[in-house]
Protein backbone atom coordinates (compact mmCIF):
# COMPACT_ATOMS: atom_id res chain seq x y z
CA UNK A 1 0.00 0.00 0.00
CA UNK A 2 1.50 3.33 -1.06
CA UNK A 3 1.98 6.03 1.56
CA UNK A 4 0.99 8.76 -0.92
CA UNK A 5 -1.09 8.14 -4.01
CA UNK A 6 -2.37 10.44 -6.76
CA UNK A 7 -4.96 9.11 -9.17
CA UNK A 8 -5.62 10.63 -12.61
CA UNK A 9 -4.64 14.06 -11.31
CA UNK A 10 -5.40 16.91 -13.72
CA UNK A 11 -5.33 20.70 -13.72
CA UNK A 12 -6.69 22.83 -16.53
CA UNK A 13 -6.03 26.57 -16.88
CA UNK A 14 -8.29 27.85 -19.64
CA UNK A 15 -7.34 25.68 -22.60
CA UNK A 16 -4.03 24.52 -21.09
CA UNK A 17 -3.84 21.11 -19.42
CA UNK A 18 -0.92 21.80 -17.09
CA UNK A 19 -1.28 18.38 -15.47
CA UNK A 20 -2.99 15.72 -17.55
CA UNK A 21 -4.18 12.55 -15.83
CA UNK A 22 -1.06 11.84 -13.78
CA UNK A 23 -0.89 8.75 -11.54
CA UNK A 24 1.81 8.78 -8.88
CA UNK A 25 2.64 6.57 -5.90
CA UNK A 26 5.21 7.06 -3.13
CA UNK A 27 6.14 4.16 -0.91
CA UNK A 28 7.08 4.58 2.75
CA UNK A 29 10.80 5.33 3.08
CA UNK A 30 11.19 6.12 -0.62
CA UNK A 31 12.69 9.08 -2.45
CA UNK A 32 10.81 9.66 -5.71
CA UNK A 33 12.29 12.09 -8.23
CA UNK A 34 10.05 14.06 -10.58
CA UNK A 35 11.81 15.48 -13.63
CA UNK A 36 10.85 16.99 -16.96
CA UNK A 37 11.57 19.96 -19.21
CA UNK A 38 10.52 23.47 -18.20
CA UNK A 39 6.75 23.79 -18.40
CA UNK A 40 6.18 20.04 -17.98
CA UNK A 41 3.77 20.57 -15.07
CA UNK A 42 6.02 19.54 -12.18
CA UNK A 43 5.37 22.48 -9.85
CA UNK A 44 1.65 22.44 -10.64
CA UNK A 45 1.62 18.75 -9.69
CA UNK A 46 3.18 19.66 -6.32
CA UNK A 47 0.59 22.41 -5.83
CA UNK A 48 -2.21 19.89 -6.36
CA UNK A 49 -0.71 17.40 -3.93
CA UNK A 50 0.01 20.08 -1.31
CA UNK A 51 -3.46 21.62 -1.53
CA UNK A 52 -2.38 25.07 -2.66
CA UNK A 53 -4.41 24.53 -5.85
CA UNK A 54 -7.50 22.34 -6.24
CA UNK A 55 -7.35 19.69 -8.97
CA UNK A 56 -9.69 19.99 -11.93
CA UNK A 57 -10.11 16.24 -11.60
CA UNK A 58 -8.45 13.34 -9.84
CA UNK A 59 -7.69 12.63 -6.21
CA UNK A 60 -4.80 12.51 -3.74
CA UNK A 61 -4.64 10.04 -0.86
CA UNK A 62 -2.30 9.93 2.14
CA UNK A 63 -2.35 6.57 3.91
CA UNK A 64 -5.52 5.83 1.93
CA UNK A 65 -7.27 8.91 3.34
CA UNK A 66 -8.50 11.49 0.84
CA UNK A 67 -6.60 14.79 1.19
CA UNK A 68 -7.35 16.51 -2.13
CA UNK A 69 -9.94 19.24 -1.72
CA UNK A 70 -8.65 20.22 1.73
CA UNK A 71 -7.08 23.66 2.19
CA UNK A 72 -3.28 23.73 2.24
CA UNK A 73 -2.93 24.14 6.01
CA UNK A 74 -5.10 21.05 6.55
CA UNK A 75 -2.93 19.08 4.13
CA UNK A 76 0.13 20.13 6.16
CA UNK A 77 -1.57 18.99 9.35
CA UNK A 78 -2.39 15.67 7.67
CA UNK A 79 1.32 15.14 7.02
CA UNK A 80 2.28 16.58 3.61
CA UNK A 81 4.50 19.66 3.45
CA UNK A 82 6.32 21.30 0.56
CA UNK A 83 9.27 23.60 0.09
CA UNK A 84 9.46 26.23 -2.64
CA UNK A 85 12.13 26.87 -5.24
CA UNK A 86 12.20 30.56 -4.32
CA UNK A 87 12.71 30.71 -0.57
CA UNK A 88 10.59 33.36 1.15
CA UNK A 89 11.27 33.34 4.91
CA UNK A 90 9.85 35.94 7.26
CA UNK A 91 12.64 38.52 7.05
CA UNK A 92 11.70 40.22 10.33
CA UNK A 93 12.00 36.96 12.28
CA UNK A 94 15.18 35.14 13.25
CA UNK A 95 16.07 31.74 11.83
CA UNK A 96 14.69 30.02 14.93
CA UNK A 97 11.54 32.15 15.00
CA UNK A 98 10.87 31.27 11.36
CA UNK A 99 11.00 27.59 12.23
CA UNK A 100 8.83 28.04 15.35
CA UNK A 101 6.08 29.38 13.06
CA UNK A 102 6.14 26.10 11.14
CA UNK A 103 6.16 24.06 14.35
CA UNK A 104 3.18 25.94 15.79
CA UNK A 105 0.96 26.03 12.73
CA UNK A 106 1.96 22.76 11.11
CA UNK A 107 1.05 20.57 14.08
CA UNK A 108 -1.00 23.02 16.19
CA UNK A 109 1.43 22.86 19.13
CA UNK A 110 1.70 25.09 22.17
CA UNK A 111 4.55 27.58 21.88
CA UNK A 112 6.88 25.87 24.37
CA UNK A 113 6.62 22.51 22.59
CA UNK A 114 7.01 24.26 19.23
CA UNK A 115 10.19 25.92 20.48
CA UNK A 116 11.74 22.54 21.30
CA UNK A 117 10.76 21.06 17.95
CA UNK A 118 12.10 24.12 16.12
CA UNK A 119 15.43 24.05 17.96
CA UNK A 120 15.88 20.39 17.03
CA UNK A 121 15.02 21.06 13.36
CA UNK A 122 17.43 24.00 13.18
CA UNK A 123 20.21 21.86 14.65
CA UNK A 124 19.42 18.97 12.29
CA UNK A 125 19.92 21.11 9.18
CA UNK A 126 23.16 22.60 10.54
CA UNK A 127 21.96 26.10 11.43
CA UNK A 128 22.18 25.93 15.24
CA UNK A 129 24.96 28.53 15.37
CA UNK A 130 22.87 30.89 13.23
CA UNK A 131 19.58 30.42 15.06
CA UNK A 132 19.54 34.04 16.33
CA UNK A 133 20.49 35.54 12.98
CA UNK A 134 18.04 36.85 10.41
CA UNK A 135 17.46 35.19 7.02
CA UNK A 136 19.12 38.07 5.16
CA UNK A 137 22.37 37.19 6.92
CA UNK A 138 22.38 33.68 5.45
CA UNK A 139 23.83 32.54 2.15
CA UNK A 140 21.49 31.03 -0.44
CA UNK A 141 22.54 27.57 0.78
CA UNK A 142 21.72 28.65 4.33
CA UNK A 143 18.29 29.90 3.30
CA UNK A 144 17.64 26.57 1.57
CA UNK A 145 18.48 24.82 4.85
CA UNK A 146 16.15 27.18 6.68
CA UNK A 147 13.37 26.23 4.27
CA UNK A 148 14.03 22.57 5.04
CA UNK A 149 14.00 23.25 8.79
CA UNK A 150 10.64 25.02 8.52
CA UNK A 151 9.22 22.02 6.70
CA UNK A 152 10.72 19.49 9.13
CA UNK A 153 9.24 21.38 12.09
CA UNK A 154 5.77 20.35 10.91
CA UNK A 155 6.90 16.72 11.41
CA UNK A 156 5.61 15.54 8.02
CA UNK A 157 5.13 12.05 6.70
CA UNK A 158 5.76 13.25 3.14
CA UNK A 159 8.15 16.05 2.15
CA UNK A 160 7.79 17.67 -1.28
CA UNK A 161 11.04 19.35 -2.35
CA UNK A 162 10.81 21.83 -5.24
CA UNK A 163 14.26 22.37 -6.79
CA UNK A 164 16.02 22.58 -3.47
CA UNK A 165 19.47 22.49 -5.14
CA UNK A 166 18.71 25.28 -7.63
CA UNK A 167 21.32 28.06 -7.63
CA UNK A 168 23.86 26.19 -5.50
CA UNK A 169 27.42 25.44 -6.51
CA UNK A 170 28.48 21.76 -6.81
CA UNK A 171 29.89 21.57 -3.27
CA UNK A 172 26.78 23.14 -1.73
CA UNK A 173 24.56 20.90 -3.83
CA UNK A 174 26.44 17.80 -2.63
CA UNK A 175 26.10 18.83 1.03
CA UNK A 176 22.37 19.43 0.55
CA UNK A 177 22.03 16.07 -1.20
CA UNK A 178 23.64 14.42 1.84
CA UNK A 179 21.20 16.26 4.12
CA UNK A 180 18.19 15.10 2.10
CA UNK A 181 19.40 11.52 2.37
CA UNK A 182 19.71 11.98 6.15
CA UNK A 183 16.15 13.30 6.31
CA UNK A 184 14.93 10.07 4.73
CA UNK A 185 17.23 7.75 6.68
CA UNK A 186 17.25 9.37 10.13
CA UNK A 187 13.91 11.16 10.21
CA UNK A 188 12.04 8.39 8.36
CA UNK A 189 10.35 10.90 6.06
CA UNK A 190 9.37 9.87 2.54
CA UNK A 191 10.29 12.40 -0.14
CA UNK A 192 9.13 13.52 -3.57
CA UNK A 193 11.60 15.88 -5.20
CA UNK A 194 11.48 18.04 -8.32
CA UNK A 195 14.98 18.76 -9.49
CA UNK A 196 16.82 20.04 -12.56
CA UNK A 197 20.24 19.27 -11.06
CA UNK A 198 20.52 15.79 -12.56
CA UNK A 199 23.42 14.45 -10.45
CA UNK A 200 21.39 15.27 -7.32
CA UNK A 201 18.11 13.71 -8.40
CA UNK A 202 19.71 10.65 -10.00
CA UNK A 203 21.92 9.89 -6.99
CA UNK A 204 19.12 10.35 -4.44
CA UNK A 205 16.07 8.83 -6.09
CA UNK A 206 14.93 5.25 -5.73
CA UNK A 207 12.59 5.83 -8.67
CA UNK A 208 12.09 8.69 -11.11
CA UNK A 209 8.85 9.89 -12.73
CA UNK A 210 9.13 11.96 -15.91
CA UNK A 211 6.56 14.54 -17.03
CA UNK A 212 6.27 16.22 -20.42
CA UNK A 213 3.47 18.60 -21.40
CA UNK A 214 1.58 17.63 -18.26
CA UNK A 215 1.63 13.87 -18.92
CA UNK A 216 3.66 11.15 -17.27
CA UNK A 217 5.79 9.69 -20.07
CA UNK A 218 8.08 7.37 -18.11
CA UNK A 219 8.83 5.95 -14.68
CA UNK A 220 11.59 3.69 -13.42
CA UNK A 221 14.95 3.54 -11.71
CA UNK A 222 17.42 6.35 -12.43
CA UNK A 223 19.42 4.03 -14.71
CA UNK A 224 16.31 3.06 -16.67
CA UNK A 225 15.19 6.67 -17.03
CA UNK A 226 18.61 7.82 -18.25
CA UNK A 227 18.37 5.33 -21.13
CA UNK A 228 14.68 5.76 -21.97
CA UNK A 229 14.29 7.07 -25.55
CA UNK A 230 11.10 8.98 -24.66
CA UNK A 231 12.90 10.83 -21.89
CA UNK A 232 15.94 11.58 -24.03
CA UNK A 233 13.76 13.01 -26.78
CA UNK A 234 11.70 15.12 -24.36
CA UNK A 235 14.82 16.65 -22.83
CA UNK A 236 17.35 16.93 -25.58
CA UNK A 237 16.00 15.58 -28.86
CA UNK A 238 16.96 12.29 -30.45
CA UNK A 239 20.55 11.09 -30.46
CA UNK A 240 21.34 12.44 -26.98
CA UNK A 241 21.42 11.12 -23.43
CA UNK A 242 19.95 12.37 -20.18
CA UNK A 243 22.84 13.20 -17.85
CA UNK A 244 22.99 10.89 -14.84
Amino acid sequence: MALLRAEALAKVFGGLRAVDGVDLALEEGEILGVIGPNGAGKTTLFSLIAGSQPPTSGQVFLEEKLVSGRPAHRVVQAGIVRTHQIVRPFLNLTVLENVVVGAVHGARRAHRAAQRVAEEAVAFVGLAERARQYPAELTLAGRKRLELARALATEPKVLLLDEVAAGLNPAESQRLTDLIREIRDRRRISIVMIEHVMPAVMSLSDRVTVLDYGKKIAEGTPAEIARDPRVIEAYLGTGSEVPA
